[in-house]
């Protein structure tokens, strides 16, 4: 597989601090890969830089073979990024379905979706992405009604809505129960192979379910990229969070979900329906 995603000495400074200090990486197209590490190192900053929300001091940043590093934020998503927030960023008065659909329209184009045949298309879209996730039965639901597990699967279909090629998630898991992380997990595994994606994740027990390439960063530089078992055994990797090579406090067991069995997103993409289309400033996170 070749690279989607490639940075080359990719750099961000606040005057004397460098949050992000000449970060090489390449995620391959389809990959599963996550970044972590501890706080400080950097993580939502070169989330931030990949996405466009913030301009690069140093280096280089392409995507599917382009440089797109002085591209806007709005420009690099019509290039088949898509990302999931930190934060939410729904509209809490709207429905579930209601923030798909304009999610949907924003990308395809509002003007497009004005006639009746147009409109039905996009309902039908709207439809799928929700059965997608677990929402079907909550299309026309409130986001202020949803449970926090809820909205952060919603947000994974607003994100599909634009029909993306590399979907980056910001802590998706934070603040999830066990049960919900699970779900998560499960989601995420099930997502179809066209769509790369990259994950900044504190919850190590989620990382290591889902992602085949970890990535740890600290202090702002690369300190390792491997396998997850690669990660779990590395002394390097263990000392930059716990300041000991103690690795039974750090990493303790766990299973990868079975991504095959009948997920409504797996099934979504043998019918063809997911398809690619085309931290503050000065703090580390």
């Amino acid at each position: 597989m070749s690279a989607l995603l490639e940075l080359r000495g990719v750099g961000r400074s606040f005057g004397a601090l460098k949050a992000v200090d000449g970060v090489d990486l390449d995620v391959e197209s389809g990959a599963r890969h996550a970044l972590i590490g501890p706080n400080g190192a950097g993580k939502s900053t070169l989330f931030r830089l990949i996405s466009g929300e913030m301009a690069v001091t140093a280096g280089t940043v392409t995507l599917s073979g382009d440089e797109v590093t002085k591209l806007s934020q709005v420009r690099r998503a019509r290039r088949g990024l898509a990302q999931t927030m930190q934060h939410s960023s729904l509209f809490l008065t709207q429905t579930a379905a209601q923030n798909v659909a304009l999610a949907a329209q924003r990308h395809r184009g509002s003007a497009r979706w004005l006639l009746p045949r147009r409109q039905r298309d996009v309902d039908s879209r709207v439809t799928e992405l929700l059965a997608a996730v677990g929402l079907l039965e909550r299309g026309e639901v409130a986001v202020s009604a949803l449970s926090h597990g809820e909205r952060r699967q919603l947000e994974i279909a607003v994100a599909l809505a634009c029909e993306p090629r590399l979907l980056l998630m910001d802590e998706p898991a934070a603040g999830m129960s066990p049960a919900e992380s699970g779900r998560l997990t499960e989601l995420v595994l099930a997502l179809p192979r066209e769509i790369t994606v990259v994950i900044v994740e504190h919850d190590l027990d989620v990382v290591f379910a889902l992602a085949e390439r970890v990535t740890v960063l600290h202090l702002g530089q690369v300190l390792l990229t491997g396998s997850p078992d690669e990660v779990r055994e590395s002394v390097a990797v263990q000392e930059a969070y716990l300041g000991s090579s103690n690795r039974g406090e750090l990493f303790g067991p766990t299973s990868r979900p079975d991504p095959s069995e009948g997920h409504p997103v797996s099934n979504l993409l043998a019918e063809g329906a997911l398809h690619s289309d085309e931290a503050d400033g000065g703090t580390r996170s």
